[in-house]
């Protein structure tokens, strides 16, 4: 029998949808969950990279010493799998030139200098009216509006749109579940800008020819499901028609793609398949307010809401931040404790810790979350593995994660890929959360992943 359906006949009570496996870490939301969304200043230079998506950089237009508007395109796709790049703020291109990025590499980037008496207002452009609109011009205006997975992906969001041939799109997921710990940014979207939400998931409906929109929230966030239900009936019988709003129980990691469907729809996608194979795609929910506010306008995006978190944070907060913002620049304004340690990308279970702070916010970036050194000072002794079975019943995708650590440790890399189904790993943490022996599952996992991609390369 099911937990749920277990609990079910012990209380009495039907308990949300939810997948299989999975860990329930501290959520760590109460520091920035009722905090509303503010503005953040503009930094003195910003630092804005031309890779900020899967896919193929975008192509600067501009040239050194060129004065622009705010929301000016500034860089424009390279082909279908890239999108534009807009101006954050109104300034001066002062150099385009390598920059350090995220994953430690240098990428090419543009330094822009705001102009620090303009009002920074962004002017409309070319609209894209929702009801005069087709399919395809929906999907190249969010292209051109340089909308990417803002849940952290960063995939172009027009690129899932479009099902190949041969496969048709049943139901649309909006995924509002932030199951990760310390962030709400996707949170405070859904309670301040469900308007912006749900005109998004009229034009991603009429892009993708869906039959259905569902969207996904943990029920631990029920005053977002009840701002959107509201918003939703706002919008009239016949446009609320297709569009539910499901609650799913609060479980790390839910916000997974493949977990969601899962919870939502009770189909499984393949293995090595995509959310397409099973008639879904499925949009994170700030990337579907982004549409539902830029599109009308026909603007592209300067900014995103980001969580800044943590016990190494003075002012955690809900901060809307212009793209290219220094991650140095945007830490010194909300304050850090002296006793900084570590600073990750995203959250603790799948963020990356951060070599540098000289990095700059790009459209993937969901949140900071900053960490002093009683938090990371203990360094845990890893001991060998007992084959508790913990990391098996944890792992979302039904792997062994036990016997890859074990390949892993004995650098088997392509015996982890062809019999244990290394690459259906996602990197969701929870198998390490749970083990015992304090194993580095997933950081083995990348290794042996990378390792793997190498040698592919290579041939």
């Amino acid at each position: 029998m099911r937990l749920a359906t277990l609990l079910q006949h012990v209380t009495g009570k039907k308990h949300p949808p939810t997948f299989t496996g999975g860990v329930h870490p501290l959520e760590s939301k109460s520091l920035t969950a009722g905090q509303v969304i503010r503005q953040f200043p503009f930094a003195p230079v910003m630092n804005i990279p031309l890779n900020q998506h899967i896919g193929k950089p975008s192509i600067p237009i501009v040239r050194e010493g060129q004065e622009l508007a705010r929301g000016q395109l500034l860089a424009e796709p390279d082909g279908f799998m890239s999108v534009a790049l807009h101006s954050p703020a109104s300034g001066v291109i002062k150099s385009i030139g390598l920059m350090p990025a995220i994953n430690g590499n240098m990428v090419m980037g543009i330094y822009l200098q705001p102009f620090p008496g303009s009002t920074q207002e962004v002017a409309d452009g070319k609209p894209c009216l929702l009801a005069q609109a087709s399919s395809d011009e929906i999907v190249q205006a969010i292209q051109m509006a340089g909308i990417v997975g803002l849940g952290g992906a960063a995939f172009p969001t027009h690129a899932k749109l479009k099902a190949p041939e041969g496969k048709s799109i049943d139901t649309l997921i909006i995924n509002g579940a932030e199951c990760e710990p310390y962030l709400t940014n996707d949170y405070r979207i859904m309670l301040e800008q469900s308007e912006h939400v749900i005109t998004g998931i009229g034009y991603l409906l009429k892009a993708t020819k869906a039959k259905r929109a569902i969207i996904g929230i943990e029920d631990n966030k029920q005053p977002a499901a009840q701002r959107l239900k509201l918003a939703l009936q706002n919008e009239g019988a016949d446009f609320a028609a297709n569009i539910s709003i499901e609650l799913v129980q609060t479980k790390y990691p839910q916000g997974a793609e493949k977990t969601l469907i899962s919870a939502l729809l009770g189909k499984q996608v393949p293995s090595h398949g995509l959310p397409l194979d099973v008639g879904v795609v499925v949009v994170n929910v700030t990337s579907a307010a982004e549409i539902g506010r830029l599109l009308p306008h026909g603007r592209g995006i300067q900014e995103r809401v980001i969580t800044i978190s943590g016990p190494g944070v003075k002012k955690p907060g809900n901060y809307q931040i212009p793209i290219g913002t220094p991650l140095r620049f945007a830490l010194e304004y909300v304050g850090v404790s002296d006793a900084l340690s570590q600073v990750y990308l995203g959250g603790p279970m799948m963020g990356q810790a951060l070599p540098s702070l000289d990095i700059s916010i790009t459209k993937g970036t969901s949140g900071f979350v900053a960490f002093t050194n009683e938090q990371t000072r203990s360094k845990k002794k890893h001991y060998p593995c007992i084959h508790c079975s913990y990391c098996i019943d944890a792992c979302p995708m039904h792997l062994n994660p036990s016997q890859l650590g074990i390949l892993a440790a004995n650098k088997r890399y392509q015996t982890m890929a062809d019999q244990y189904h290394l690459m259906a790993c996602f990197e969701c943490g929870s198998c390490a959360f749970v083990c015992p022996s304090n194993i580095p599952l997933v950081q083995q996992f990348r290794v042996a992943k990378n390792m793997i991609r190498k040698g592919q390369a290579e041939q």
